[in-house]
């Protein structure tokens, strides 16, 4: 089922940062406990695979369980609030005009795309390479163990009555956006995914674009 569609009332124009992400390129940001973050699918079936770290302690990440958990559903929309390891709210979802992001998916990797396509395509790059190779040029020693299951936003992996997944093409379209406010400082680590052999990027990867808004005067 989609979610309700919301849209922002932020202005671009107003935002702190603005920034585009190639497409098949990693990304490593920090975001501050009120800042919000939006992302914006440029041209449409471009999925975006993204972890959270809490900031002060980075093995406190996003989990997949608590956030299904607590949201009582699959897929993420408007109104989500994405739960830590902790058990802590890590983000609230407060727009989205696509409707559907997946939680079960997973990043590609070279061994996934081995086992499910071919042995030729294990050199491929792949979502995990992006995430060591961001992790590796930071600072803070975060390594392949810290490496744990992500968000696609804009994905669309449909579960089948029999308890599997698919990967379908995607419901967003270009300018399609979503976006979400941090409840904590945060780490955000991203793959721009590079995949090419399912239909998750429309089979030829694209740029999205990052805004990010500093917290309202109280």
């Amino acid at each position: 089922m989609q979610a309700t569609l919301t849209e922002s009332t932020l202005d671009p124009a107003l935002a702190a940062a603005d920034m585009i992400h190639p497409a098949g390129e990693p990304w490593l940001m920090e975001l501050k406990a009120g800042q919000v973050l939006r992302i914006v699918d440029l041209e449409g079936n471009q999925a975006v695979d993204t972890i959270f770290y809490s900031a002060a302690d980075p093995s406190e990440r996003y989990s997949l369980t608590r956030t299904i958990a607590a949201g009582g559903r699959l897929y993420l929309g408007a109104g989500s609030t994405l739960m830590s390891s902790a058990g802590r709210p890590m983000l609230t979802i407060t727009a989205d005009t696509c409707g559907r992001h997946d939680t079960l998916g997973g990043a590609c990797a070279s061994e996934s795309n081995t086992v499910r396509y071919a042995i030729e395509k294990r050199f491929m790059h792949s979502c995990r390479d992006n995430y060591l190779l961001a992790l590796g040029q930071d600072a803070r020693g975060l390594d392949k163990r810290d490496v744990v299951s992500n968000i696609n936003f804009f994905m669309n992996v449909p579960v089948t009555p029999e308890g599997r997944l698919t990967f379908e093409d995607g419901i967003s379209a270009p300018g399609k956006y979503v976006e979400m406010r941090a409840e904590m400082d945060l780490l955000v680590l991203v793959s721009n995914c590079p995949q090419l052999n399912n239909p998750c990027n429309g089979y030829n990867p694209t740029a999205v674009r990052y805004l990010i808004w500093d917290p309202l005067p109280a």
